[in-house]
């Protein structure tokens, strides 16, 4: 009997993810390009003990909801499946962020849950392995189990198994910073799963959104290899305005952002026009990530806590590879 403790990173998509072709897999309905973020991240403790009749959660040291634990049972289910246990299971794990609230923590929390759980169940998995199990707990989840720029594939099979992310290009790559203004600290009242579904079924718009991701994708690609930041901000902000049109547009309408959110678009916009390299990107959320080189993270700081509504300004490199902190034997 193993206790495994692991950590993954947050991560924020610069080519949006939203909409799914298989629920029950988790398949995406389009392909997606991320950012890996160090300074945001989930630390998960697993145990398989044979004392436990039913899979237990602490959530930032609070027990979670029926909700929530059911949510992490039927994920350990497929861990257990391969392993072909029944050993239940006693998890705690932390956000060091506001959990859903915008930031992605389902993301690092399946990514860290995986690693953890898999490794504790005895499971040896490559990290394909893991972005696919990772991501049918949260589709986004498979992204943070690499660090750095990193490509979500569609993949073709049904069974998902070439549904995976797969790393672009290491953090060392580009020098780049996110800022996160947070203007709400409050979870989300429509989940991403719930919203990517509505969407699906009631947007006018979500056919055209599938079909303009391919070239979204490759030309993101492209300009992340020759470090093209007005390309790649170009494409990051019509990628985010698009998802929101798209969510936006469904019935009923779903408005993740708040009017801070709307100043802030603006005066990232207008420190542009000024000459300071920063772009925008936002998730199912009202927080923005303002995304610069480096040097600038200072003075665009500065500007984004000028903005009546934002509480906080949090900042970040880019981050690695979900990974193990510690094994102990509780044998």
């Amino acid at each position: 009997m193993k206790k495994v403790s692991a950590k993954a990173n947050s991560n924020i998509a610069l080519v949006k993810y939203w909409g799914k072709r298989d629920h029950s897999l988790n398949l995406p309905a389009v392909p997606s390009i991320s950012i890996t973020l160090d300074a945001l991240y989930t630390e998960t403790t697993v145990i398989f003990d044979p004392e436990m009749n039913s899979d237990s959660l602490i959530l930032n040291r609070v027990q979670a909801s029926e909700k929530e634990t059911k949510r992490i049972t039927k994920f350990l289910e497929l861990i257990r499946q391969k392993k072909n246990i029944t050993t239940f299971a006693k998890i705690e794990s932390i956000n060091n962020f506001p959990t859903a609230a915008g930031l992605a923590s389902s993301a690092s929390s399946f990514a860290c849950l995986a690693l953890a759980a898999s490794t504790a169940a005895g499971l040896s998995l490559n990290r394909s392995e893991l972005s696919a199990l990772a991501r049918i707990g949260s589709g986004s989840a498979a992204r943070s189990v690499f660090g750095g720029f990193v490509e979500m594939k569609l993949g073709e099979k049904k069974d998902g198994s070439d549904s995976v992310a797969e790393p672009l290009f290491p953090a060392s790559h580009w020098d780049l910073s996110v800022l996160i203004a947070i203007t709400s600290e409050e979870k989300k009242k429509t989940g991403s799963t719930d919203g990517m579904e509505l969407s699906r079924i009631t947007s006018p718009y979500y056919q055209s959104w599938i079909e303009s991701s391919v070239s979204d994708i490759e030309e993101m690609r492209s300009a992340l290899l020759k470090r093209d930041f007005e390309k790649t901000a170009e494409i990051s902000e019509f990628s985010c305005l698009k998802m929101h049109a798209l969510a936006m547009a469904s019935n009923p309408g779903l408005i993740y952002w708040n009017g801070t959110t709307v100043e802030l678009i603006h005066g990232i916009r207008q420190m542009r026009s000024n000459g300071i390299p920063v772009f925008f990107t936002i998730d199912a959320g009202p927080q923005v990530k303002a995304v610069c080189p480096a040097e600038y993270t200072k003075i665009i700081q500065n500007n984004l806590l000028q903005v009546k509504g934002v509480k906080r300004v949090m900042q970040t490199a880019l981050g690695g590879d979900a990974e193990i902190l510690k094994v102990e034997d509780c044998n």
